[in-house]
């Protein structure tokens, strides 16, 4: 009868396909009691199956269900806790179980070290690497290779060569962790020797290089190596195109853009959203925003970022009364397509998308349609203004001739309307705000409240986000060495090297 009872376990466990599915196979299990019996072939494999179906929660607490879990076991919540949005929390349950007698193996120490890097959690990481040495699987591939990933991603790039140095083998994994390590921190000529130095390449590495030359203002070199791989007869994925369509888009090559276009559709019959929002993106920059919007008019699904490619596009590279009317179709769309009992699930403008009405309402001189769309921002969308969109705004002033208003407002901006930092296309936002004027009024209003308070740190970022804006990247450098002698900290939270990063291509706008 028992035995009966566990083939038809088994069988439960290999049919799971859904959440319900795994929910009458939980009841199953504790109503016959083979949860709790050491019987790695049914708690395991359940529990692998809640890693998959459920989320970190739920998995840990079926774990606490398991009176005798194996290795297997633990191994499989540490790998969802890594994979999980509290990743920390994998190397406190490590912990944890080693008080109870756990007795790790060298599968444990790889989605370890992972989560680690995923918050850049150095003392943690060193920590688990002395786990790795006292256990004795620092000699295992798949180990170290976790650490070259954990050291290169925490901008430890000496300690993550050193790692690689000492490996007897190396595979592609490791070879590539290597170079988006040496990325990472901007050493791009060391990536690129040991690029070249590959025995063997796949696609996850020349996608690693070729975005590094994107990052750091070289879109050039990004395809120029994006021909070479095509010259060696690989076709690339979808993070591929993406790459090299965006770098056509920075350098203005409208004609390989257009070549690397005429690629995807002999290959594909329908292009994914986030490409063709790539392809929107690089037709506006150079000047050529009827062909995006014949690819945004093609999309039958649009998705914000989509809407804002082809706002900005029109409001910034294009025709600005075009960009405004888009945004008054989208504002209608919404409306139109979706009942009121739908209202959450309405596609909303966020901050990026006020920067291209803004910014067209400047280009254009609109103030009254400018201060009704400002004002939008936050009564309507609930949206905070930041910087760019202060900036914007004082654009617009100066244009009409209010300069004491266009004054008053850069004066009076708040202390945290912080650009934020998680986006690279705020850069190409802000230094597309510059509407051909030059910097003087928010230069000599930023200085003269550092005259009335040299001691105020947001005063001396409202002076590095304008110089930014201009691309000015000498008097950033001077700025933020000024602070230092004047002994100005920054708050915790801002950073002026964070602040560079966001805005570093800007100069190539």
């Amino acid at each position: 009868m028992a035995s009966r009872i566990s083939i038809k376990a088994l069988e439960f466990l290999d049919s799971c396909r859904s959440l319900t599915d795994l929910y009458q196979i939980q009841a199953h299990l504790v109503i016959t009691g083979l949860l709790q019996v050491q019987n790695p072939s049914f708690s395991c494999r359940f529990l692998k199956l809640c890693s998959q179906h459920c989320d970190i929660q739920y998995t840990s607490l079926v774990f606490r269900c398991i009176h005798f879990p194996d290795t297997f076991s633990v191994n499989t919540v540490i790998k969802a806790y890594a994979c999980s949005n509290v990743p920390d929390n994998a190397v406190v349950f490590y912990y944890e179980r080693l008080k109870d007698g756990f007795l790790p193996n060298s599968f444990t120490f790889s989605p370890l070290m992972s989560a680690c890097a995923k918050r850049g959690r150095v003392y943690l990481g060193q920590k688990c690497h002395g786990q790795v040495v006292k256990n004795g699987v620092g000699g295992v591939l798949e180990v170290q290779n976790a650490l070259v990933h954990f050291y290169s991603s925490c901008g430890l790039i000496g300690l993550a060569r050193k790692v690689f140095e000492g490996m007897d083998e190396r595979d592609v994994v490791s070879w590539n962790s290597i170079v988006n390590g040496y990325v990472n921190v901007g050493e791009l000529v060391v990536a690129r020797q040991l690029f070249d130095a590959m025995p063997c390449r796949n696609l996850v590495g020349w996608n690693v290089m070729m975005t590094g030359y994107l990052n750091s203002n070289n879109p050039g070199k990004c395809l120029k190596l994006f021909r070479e791989m095509v010259q060696r007869g690989l076709n690339g994925n979808n993070t591929t195109i993406v790459i090299a369509v965006t770098a056509c888009a920075r350098s203005a090559r409208m004609k390989e853009g257009k070549s690397v276009h005429g690629r995807l559709i002999k290959e594909f019959k329908d292009l994914n959203l986030i490409i063709s929002t790539t392809l929107i993106h690089m037709y506006s920059r150079c000047g050529r925003a009827e062909i995006a919007r014949l690819i945004f008019d093609r999309i039958s699904i649009k998705n914000i970022v989509c809407w804002n490619a082809m706002i900005l596009g029109y409001c910034i590279h294009g025709n600005p009364k075009d960009g405004l009317n888009l945004y008054s179709n989208f504002l209608s769309s919404r409306l139109v397509s979706t009942g009121k009992n739908h209202v959450d699930s309405l596609v909303l403008p966020d901050e990026i998308t006020f920067v291209g009405v803004l910014c067209a309402c400047a280009r254009e001189g609109l103030l009254t349609e400018g201060r009704k769309h400002f004002g939008n921002m936050s009564d309507a969308f609930g949206i905070k203004p930041s910087f760019a969109h202060y900036w914007c705004m004082a654009n617009l002033l100066a244009n009409v001739g209010l300069m004491q208003e266009a004054t008053e407002i850069l004066k009076n901006i708040p202390v945290d309307s912080n650009l934020p930092l998680e986006s690279s296309l705020w850069s190409e936002l802000l230094g597309s705000a510059r509407f051909g004027r030059d910097v003087s009024l928010g230069e000599q209003i930023a200085n003269k409240l550092i005259d009335q308070d040299p001691e105020n740190f947001w005063h001396y970022l409202l002076l590095v986000n304008i110089y930014a804006a201009a691309g000015r990247w000498d008097d950033v450098t001077q700025t933020k060495e000024r602070m230092r002698k004047r002994g100005i900290e920054r708050t915790p939270g801002c950073s002026l090297k964070d602040l560079k990063e966001i805005v570093h291509d800007m100069s190539a706008t």
